[in-house]
């Protein structure tokens, strides 16, 4: 990144200042400003979304050629400077090094995978009931994408929208996180040297309220792909349909991990502790319900107790941290108000759960375990986005998959069993998008697709091949020889 501390939005193939800037804070020391970033107007995101459109016919009859160079160009560059975009990463989300890094090598994955989407358009040619009638069904682009994301993957979750977006030949307006917008502004400096047209790819930082509303509502704009809360994901659903636009969301998760008494303790506990606490426990599809049999319940949460205890929390930046700071004083508080709804119903706070005093300043949180807890308690029906998890205890597998049933949400399920005979029946009947045997309910491939059922998403599914199906529109022609 340049030597500036101002950074504004990047518009029509320029840089330009915002209207206002938002001081981004790092969360291991609040001493530390990362930089001051662009706190944009309505007004300002209608320009961008007019560069957008302006822009759009031209990138729509771009050959996959020019496509593939641009993706391909963006990618290599992301995956040569992963570790310096990867500390910055760590610096203004507060995920460990490794974890900053790892998601930043992701990004450069996905760019470079639709850039070989981009050369594997496809199509289909079948005959027509009718003689001499031929039928063409052909996938075309949507048009100006509004492409809003979440603070907590402030570079994968804006790839995995924007890569597919622009290889499928729409125009692009998109709106980073308050919190994290650093990423977003370089990758935005990123595209600007990948030899895509100006006015394709537009960046424009603010308040959800202003800039994030002013993308929904635009009549320009074809489709939103979101990534948030449910409340305003419902929101955001509500605005694009009655608008009739596409609409694309992700909301989270309360994601249940089932643990059998046959499991290989040793692996049940990495599997857990993995799933619930790492990069803060601050995932949609984080273990936040670990669901254990009776028969082994008391030796697994005497030893998931024991492995988090031996876990360092501390600065992002620091090589022997394994679990970073919470993101804001805002997501620490409504962790801290968690803590004390989960012992005010009844549950055990077995470990943690506390501020922690450090040598720098920061929104340090001791990873917490809730035992005795009951499906019902508000800390086991609520995406709480902390390092924070619960035990449920259950009396066998049936009672086990009813509880992780047992949820609005439905975006990823876990089980740890040696059973193939439980493992496949879970892997039948949990309502879930995602399901994982012996894995930790965190950690999807960049390939495949992305998303969950009920509550968690809307919409068809993120990443992989399936992206198609959101950032194109099926046109079916007939042609008569």
């Amino acid at each position: 990144m340049s030597s500036q501390t101002v950074f504004g939005n990047f518009i029509a193939g320029s840089f330009e200042q915002a209207s206002d800037v938002l001081a981004n804070i790092n969360p291991s020391d609040l001493s530390d400003v990362v930089g001051e970033y662009g706190h944009s107007s309505a007004e300002e995101a209608g320009a961008a979304i007019d560069a957008a459109k302006a822009s759009a016919p031209a990138w729509a009859a771009s050959t996959p050629q020019a496509r593939f160079d641009v993706l391909d160009a963006i990618g290599t560059e992301i995956l040569a400077r992963k570790e310096e975009i990867g500390r910055l990463l760590s610096r203004e989300e507060g995920k460990t090094l490794p974890e900053g890094i790892g998601e930043t090598n992701r990004a450069g994955q996905i760019f470079k995978y639709f850039a070989g989407e981009a050369l594997r358009p496809g199509g289909e040619k079948i005959p027509s009931i009718r003689p001499n009638v031929d039928v063409e069904i052909i996938r075309q682009p949507i048009g100006v994408v509004g492409i809003i994301t979440p603070w907590n993957f402030p570079i994968a979750i804006p790839a995995w929208k924007i890569a597919p977006a622009l290889c499928y030949g729409n125009a692009v307006v998109f709106k980073p996180a308050e919190l994290s917008p650093a990423c977003g502004w370089i990758l935005a400096d990123i595209i600007s040297r990948s030899g895509l047209p100006g006015g394709v790819f537009n960046l424009i930082s603010g308040a959800g309220r202003d800039v994030g509303n002013a993308i929904v509502i635009h009549p320009d704009v074809a489709g939103v792909s979101f990534t948030g809360s449910q409340a305003v994901g419902h929101e955001v659903a509500t605005q694009c349909v009655a608008r009739h636009a596409k609409v694309q969301l992700e909301m989270g998760g309360k994601n249940p991990l089932v643990v059998l008494d046959d499991a290989d303790l040793d692996k049940a506990v990495a599997v857990a502790v993995n799933g619930a606490y790492f990069s803060t426990g601050q995932r949609c599809t984080a273990s936040s319900r670990l669901i254990v049999t009776d028969g082994i319940h008391d030796r697994f949460v005497a030893a998931v107790i024991e492995n988090i205890k031996s876990l360092k929390v501390g600065n992002a930046l620091d090589p022997d941290t394994q679990i970073g700071p919470v993101v804001s004083d805002d997501q620490l508080q409504k962790n801290l108000e968690y803590i004390e709804i989960g012992s005010s119903e009844g549950a055990t706070l077995a470990h943690g759960g506390e501020r922690l005093t450090l040598d720098t300043d920061g929104y340090y949180q001791a990873p917490a375990l809730f035992t005795d807890t009951r499906p019902d308690m508000r800390i086991n029906t609520e995406e709480i986005f902390g390092p924070i998890a619960s035990v449920i205890r259950v009396s066998d597998y049936e009672e086990a998959l009813a509880v992780a049933n047992d949820t609005e949400f439905g975006l990823s399920s876990g089980i740890c069993t040696t059973s193939l005979k439980y493992a496949r029946d879970f892997q039948s009947r949990a309502e879930a998008g995602m399901v994982m045997v012996n894995l930790p309910t965190a950690g999807v491939d960049y390939h495949v697709p992305f998303g969950g059922r009920k509550g968690s998403s809307y919409g068809s599914r993120e990443q992989g091949t399936y992206a198609a199906e959101f950032y194109t529109t099926v046109k079916t022609s007939y042609i008569s020889s």
